[in-house]
């Protein structure tokens, strides 16, 4: 006879440590999901690299912007060091002159007690003193005082060759952290860069190359230069037409975008300054509908982009790192506004 007994039933800690068991499987397998997040589109890719090509841009005109202060730094310090060192053979001379006068004083038995002073302290203390003193003659009060100015001018040329020297060693650690900046933003970019992969990168790049076509055949009926020196400027750039990009570049075989600019300003007898937002502050400033050929074009809130008018609508310009120099719609940056220099 089959038995009919109830088949033993699981207690309630078994139950409950299988279904806390299940739960976990289930958390676990969720977090695990999450851990894989889906690979950024080539769209999203390009818009992030595109803002750290942005980003690195400004660190870059604010290296340029250091390096710039550092050149005119080490340039004053120089001159500076030269005038000190030209001003303390000019006051030994002096010193040995009026130690002479003194020595044949000595020597004839006629040295008074002013000049005794003289040889025994300083001269400014000498000349606060000499007022009392009647025995010194009107040129030897005039060799003291000569002295006397002569020390303070080195003084206050060794304080100033200080203070530079403490401003450029400031610089000089700007500089470093800017570049450091830049290289950093950079490596971000074309590690995104090596999520796509090679046919993506190959479209991107094939994008972009019709992208500069379309404008350089739009450029090429440009109309009226703003100016001579615009149009021999803008000319000089047109040469530099696929050269590449590199940050702190100023040519002539690379550039960054206000070492385009400056380099072909500078190819018409026109010394720009160094910097974007320099080049801002250069010349006339004139809305988008006045632009003319070779006028300056500045782009961005903080004016950290700078490149040529080419007409139409389009500017020349050395864009980021990764390309080269080429022209490009003036809508695809935010225009601040254009300098006629």
């Amino acid at each position: 006879m089959a038995s009919h007994r109830r088949p033993k039933q699981p207690s309630r800690a078994r139950v409950t440590v299988l279904t806390t068991a299940a739960a976990a499987a289930v958390v676990l397998g969720g977090n695990s999901a999450q851990a894989a997040p889906a690979k950024p589109s080539k769209g999203e890719v390009k818009e992030k690299v595109d803002k750290l090509h942005e980003e690195a841009e400004q660190a870059t005109e604010k290296y340029n912007g250091a390096k710039e202060k550092q050149k005119k730094l080490e340039k004053e310090i120089d001159s500076l060091q030269d005038n000190v060192a030209r001003g303390q053979e000019e006051l030994n001379e002096l010193r040995d002159a009026i130690g002479l006068a003194a020595a044949a004083q000595y020597r004839s038995g006629t040295i008074d007690s002013s000049m005794q002073l003289f040889l025994s302290a300083d001269p400014d203390d000498y000349l606060d003193k000499a007022s009392t003193l009647d025995q010194l003659s009107n040129q030897q009060v005039e060799a003291l005082a000569e002295i006397q100015d002569k020390q303070r001018e080195l003084a206050q040329q060794r304080q100033e060759a200080t203070t530079k020297m403490e401003d450029l060693s400031e610089t000089t650690e700007e500089l470093g952290k800017r570049q450091k900046e830049v290289k950093a933003k950079l490596a971000e970019a074309q590690k995104l860069l090596n999520t796509l992969t090679a046919a993506e990168r190959a479209e991107m790049a094939q994008e972009e190359t019709k992208a500069a076509q379309e404008s350089a055949s739009l450029a090429g009926s440009g109309g009226a230069a703003a100016s001579g020196r615009a149009s021999a400027a803008f000319a000089a750039a047109q040469t530099k037409i696929g050269t590449p990009y590199v940050y702190g570049a100023t040519g002539p075989g690379s550039f960054d975008c206000s070492g385009l600019t400056s380099w072909a300003y500078a190819q018409a007898g026109v010394g720009l300054p160094r910097t974007s937002q320099q080049q801002a502050s250069y010349g006339t400033r004139i809305g988008m509908s006045e632009l003319k050929v070779g006028d300056l074009v500045i782009f961005y809130s903080d004016l950290h982009h700078v490149g040529l008018y080419a007409g139409n609508g389009q500017v020349l310009h050395a864009p980021r790192t990764g390309t080269n120099v080429r022209y490009e719609s003036i809508n695809n940056m935010p225009f601040q506004f254009g300098v006629r220099v």
